[in-house]
């Protein structure tokens, strides 16, 4: 059942256009012949703080805050020259089919060596694929990280209960994180998954922002019949009870060749869930080339947040994702105004703004199998996400770097802009968190340049504080003379990698 009825979806497509149409009635600013203007904070900060506003409701996916979204971000593009990508059904907008799940309640019961073994509710986050799912006696077993070192399943989990680490794979090379490797046990017949909490995420953090809801691309094969997540200190006390250390699982676990420990463990899971098949949509817009070679530049970023994430009662229930992800669709905004105003590059320049990226990725995941220009043609991805971190004056660190001709004009281009490189390599850590990994998983370089992802000690503080919660407001407090300095970067990249004499298109 969609969340739209086919006359509100015809107003909304309508609505839309209609902004597009105001946008681009208004007078055009003379091109420029000059250096780009800066991006000042207040450019940046006029953007947050609408996208970050109680109005748009936490920019949820399938909501109203959904369709505010996309008409402030249509409007603010068409205003910088961008054009809907021809040929579209949809114009500005790619719609993208989901299947989403909210549970309305479950239980949980252990039986450990004959005996019941509870567990706090509060320690055990559940969610049934089904409107109704009934298990009973389903055994347990620990798989680690769930696969070995070549990204194949590590046990036999058919008809059972697979316990998880969630942290990524310390073995292998760019192994799946997590929600792939848990839809791959399902795929392997699991009855139910449980994840274990990572210590990088506090728990009660983890637990708002993934709830009692999941989401799936409708075109995908739906999860395990139960799955959800554990806290740590839960999944400790349970291997205590089965006669097992929770230190001593992970460690073995950290092997390449692990394959798993069954316990003395049995699972009685119930779960009670809606289920509703809606469309939301990524935006997608065009800046034609002076000269177009055939080859595109391509910049991205998401423009979802979690929306109400706290439960009824609470003073706050909106996590406005002010820095996640409002700070980098802000940046997006201000690099098609200058690129769409000053001097027009020889090259095609796209601009995604992606849908679910909070729900793994999910949006660009979609485009990257459904383009709407060749993959092969898109010489680079820059995506732009949680820019809002760093001061004026931070290193450059580069995700996805390690292409030496990239690597050389990122630097040549920072370098012009008095920007120094961080080339220690803690960035890399993240190239699996961010939508330019569903586009380099397809060939494309993508790389996501900035200062936010070079100071780990900001970086972290954020992680550990606001992320995912309902504090992530706008406020004056948020450092947005690195985001300027990086939205400077950013047109400047889109210059050099448009230009067909100073990059010639890899």
């Amino acid at each position: 059942m969609s969340c739209r009825a086919p006359m509100k979806a015809s107003f909304f497509r309508a609505a839309v256009a209609a902004v597009a149409l105001v946008a681009t009635s208004a007078p055009a600013q003379a091109a420029s012949a000059t250096a780009d203007a800066p991006v000042t904070e207040a450019d940046l900060a006029a953007h947050m703080k609408i996208l970050a506003g109680d109005a748009f409701e936490g920019r949820a996916p399938g909501t109203d805050g959904e369709d505010r979204t996309i008409a402030y971000i249509v409007g603010e593009w068409a205003k910088a020259g961008l054009e809907a990508v021809p040929g579209s059904a949809t114009p500005w907008l790619q719609p993208v089919p989901f299947i989403e799940t909210q549970a309305l309640g479950g239980t949980a019961t252990f039986n450990v060596n004959g005996r019941n073994f509870p567990l706090d509710d509060d320690s055990i986050v559940l969610t049934g694929r089904d409107a109704s799912v009934s298990l009973a006696g389903v055994p347990a077993v620990f798989v680690g990280y769930g696969i070995d070192s070549t990204g194949q399943v590590n046990a036999d989990v058919r008809g059972k209960l697979a316990i998880m680490l969630f942290d990524n794979a310390p073995f292998g090379d760019r192994l799946p994180r997590y929600r792939e490797r848990r839809q791959m046990l399902a795929d392997a017949g699991a009855s139910a998954v449980l994840v274990i909490a990572t210590d990088a995420v506090p728990w009660d953090a983890l637990r708002e922002s993934v709830g009692s809801k999941s989401m799936r691309l409708a075109s995908v094969k739906a999860g395990a019949p139960v799955s959800g997540f554990l806290s740590g200190n839960a999944a400790d006390a349970l291997f205590k009870a089965a006669g097992q250390d929770g230190a001593a699982l992970r460690e073995a676990a950290a092997s390449a060749d692990y394959r798993g420990m069954a316990l003395p463990v049995a699972a009685d899971f119930t779960a009670e869930s809606t289920v509703r098949a809606f469309a939301s949509h990524n935006i997608i817009a065009k800046l034609p080339g002076a000269k177009p070679d055939g080859k595109a530049v391509l910049f991205l970023g998401h423009w979802d947040h979690l929306g109400l994430c706290a439960p009824e009662g609470e003073a706050d229930r909106i996590c406005n994702g002010a820095v996640d992800n409002a700070s980098g669709i802000a940046v997006l905004i201000e690099v098609a105004k200058r690129l769409g105003k000053g001097p027009r590059p020889d090259r095609d320049i796209y601009f995604l703004a992606t849908t679910a990226e909070e729900k793994g990725l999910l949006g660009a995941r979609w485009f990257a199998d459904h383009p709407v220009v060749p993959l092969g043609d898109i010489t680079v991805a820059l995506n732009v996400d949680t820019i809002a971190i760093s001061p004026r004056g931070t290193p450059v660190a580069t995700i996805g770097r390690g292409k030496p001709a990239y690597d050389a004009l990122v630097r040549e281009v920072a370098t012009r802009l008095g920007r120094t490189l961080d080339e220690d390599g803690e960035a890399d850590a993240f190239i699996q968190r961010q939508d330019g990994w569903a586009l380099g998983a397809k060939g494309v370089t993508s790389l996501m340049v900035g200062g936010s992802f070079s100071d780990m000690k900001l970086l972290e503080a954020f992680l550990s504080g606001d992320y995912h919660r309902a504090a992530d407001n706008f406020s004056d407090k948020i450092p947005l003379g690195g985001a300027a300095e990086d939205a400077d970067l950013h047109v400047a990249l889109g210059r050099a990698f448009a230009d067909t004499k100073r990059w010639p298109g890899k």
